[in-house]
């Protein structure tokens, strides 16, 4: 019948049947739409058992695994390792990091290093005479807030920085964002920010910084297959013990903390020794 009327009438005549038609819904498609609309949030409660399952089946899987002694662990490395004597044995610690809890990290100076030292460059923020300390215990740029703009604008490289608590709040602002990602920020908790400016980088002499990834992992060449076993164990045993104290789980924090609250702990999930062409192996008395 459209065909009969012309172009305007047509469009008139559509428009006024698509005004007058009536869309509606059944119930039952209201319904499904309304039940699609609904995203269901787990609680609290269930989210808890989903992780405990998940932590039990990840526990079950690693009971599997084989483990050896530390001498075992070496035996087998210097076996696969045999026409590689300079290779190194290489120690991997997996901490677990959760929230509210820092970054493990501190300082060790190991019986018998693997590799040559490379030297620390010390940079110190300090004025009058906590600066002329800190110029005579070693420290090799020292300054007060004018040395800002140079470690910004990457004049000014360094290992290590310390700071007085009086210049601290001068040097925040700008430099919070730039050495924080690097973990190089004075901080107290640390102790990188001190009056004890000489105090501090005479204690640091001779020793290396080791520190965890943001997953909580370490890892360190610990010795070289050249070396006497006795060497690398003591070497393992030195190091371990560091990353023990600094993560709250040796001995010592448990005679110190007992009776006085709990201490916040980072558990160590695992502890791996490995070398170039050698395996890892997971260790079973650290």
């Amino acid at each position: 019948m459209l065909s009969f009327l012309c172009r305007q009438c047509q469009r008139s005549t559509l428009a006024s049947v698509f005004a007058s038609r009536q869309f509606s819904s059944t119930s039952v498609a209201l319904a499904r739409r309304d039940k699609e609309s609904k995203i269901r949030v787990p609680s609290k409660k269930a989210l808890a058992a989903k992780s405990r399952r998940r932590a039990a089946k990840v526990a079950k899987a690693e009971e599997k695994l084989e483990k050896l002694s530390l001498l075992d662990a070496i035996n087998v490395l210097r076996a696969v390792e045999v026409a590689s004597p300079n290779s190194a044995y290489e120690l991997f610690v997996k901490t677990e990091i959760k929230n509210g809890i820092a970054v493990p990290r501190g300082r060790v100076n190991l019986p018998r290093e693997a590799k040559a030292k490379t030297e620390d460059k010390i940079l110190v923020f300090a004025e009058g005479r906590q600066a002329e300390e800190a110029k005579r215990a070693g420290a090799h740029i020292v300054g007060g807030p004018e040395l800002v703009d140079g470690v910004v604008n990457n004049r000014f490289k360094a290992t290590t920085i310390l700071c007085t608590p009086a210049l601290i709040r001068a040097i925040t602002p700008k430099l919070g964002r730039v050495l924080g990602p690097l973990g190089l920020m004075p901080s107290e908790r640390r102790g990188t920010v001190t009056d004890d400016i000489a105090g501090y980088i005479q204690r640091i002499q001779g020793s290396s910084e080791w520190r965890a990834d943001k997953n909580g992992s370490i890892r360190l060449p610990i010795a070289l297959l050249s070396f006497p076993v006795e060497d690398v164990v003591k070497n393992i045993r030195f190091f371990l013990a560091s990353v023990k104290r600094a993560t709250g789980n040796s001995k010592e924090d448990e005679r110190k903390t007992k009776g006085q609250g709990a201490k916040p702990v980072t558990m160590i999930n695992k502890v791996m020794l490995s070398s170039r062409q050698g395996p890892g192996i997971r260790l079973s008395d650290w």
